[in-house]
């Protein structure tokens, strides 16, 4: 069995747990160790039983419950080495324990291969991954200004993807709680990716084998699940898709999603 489930996704915290057999990785740890803890155990899966922690990068919506949660289950975190050092000895991360990598090269952690690589955003040294199980890869881009041709070749190939669709543009620009400053922070190169620009990736995929779209980290006030959800299957549309080719799913920042299978056990003969 290989899968992934978000266990939250927004402006307010990021985690998703990733299972290959009895190996469990976190990406990220955004959300309260509480909350972690208690999302887990709706899908059946203890904390303790965790293998250890995947960052993608350093902001606190995706290191807020790190500290807390990795002293109560003694568990590794995995990132860069810049990353660590901006974490290690921090109020959000402590005495935890780094296992530093170095973006493009790959590495195990129990049955999960892991491909690192670096995507353009305004922390320290992000990181996309492309994770495998035997013939299966799962995908994740999330929080990068723009998608270069690296990172667009290293996803190429995978079955899912965890995508970022941040923001609607148009919403963004009307939103008058945030200044100018900020929204071009977003719009930049080193910011995130609107609903258009992940749509736009998605559809480069079709024809490399692209079953399963996880939009995530939408902004609370300059988008909507409709919103994402109708332009992301809009640009697939307009590139050939028919139908239900591509599962398009909106992560949510208060709810678990589904358990997204990526390979199954094989069905016993008749």
């Amino acid at each position: 069995m290989f899968s992934v489930t978000i266990l939250g996704s927004g402006s307010a915290g990021n985690c998703a747990l990733v299972e290959a057999g009895e190996c469990r990785v976190l990406v990220d740890g955004g959300l309260s160790a509480r909350q972690i803890t208690k999302r887990l155990a709706e899908v059946g899966v203890e904390a303790a039983t965790i293998s250890g922690i995947l960052l993608t990068h350093e902001h606190s919506d995706h290191v807020s419950g790190l500290r807390v949660f990795c002293k109560q289950n003694d568990l590794p975190v995995y990132c860069t080495r810049l990353t660590a050092e901006v974490l290690r000895g921090s109020t959000l991360a402590g005495d935890t324990c780094f296992h530093q990598f170095q973006p493009g090269t790959d590495f195990c952690i129990g049955a999960i291969g892991i491909h690192p690589f670096s995507v353009p955003h305004d922390a320290v040294d992000p990181v996309g991954f492309v994770l495998s199980h035997g013939a299966e890869s799962l995908g994740f881009l999330t929080d990068l200004g723009h998608c270069t041709q690296m990172a667009r070749e290293r996803v190429r190939g995978v079955s899912t993807l965890v995508i970022e669709t941040n923001h609607d543009e148009k919403l963004l620009q009307a939103d008058t709680r945030r200044p100018w400053s900020v929204k071009q922070r977003i719009l930049s190169r080193h910011g995130h990716l609107s609903n258009t620009a992940a749509g736009n990736v998605l559809a480069d995929m079709l024809e490399h084998g692209l079953r399963r779209a996880v939009l995530g980290h939408l902004s609370r006030d300059c988008n909507s699940e409709e919103l994402a959800v109708g332009e992301v299957r809009a640009r697939l549309a307009a590139a050939g898709a028919r139908g239900s080719e591509v599962e398009v799913y909106c992560a949510s920042q208060t709810e678990v999603s589904p358990r997204f299978m990526l390979s199954q056990q094989p069905a016993p003969a008749l």
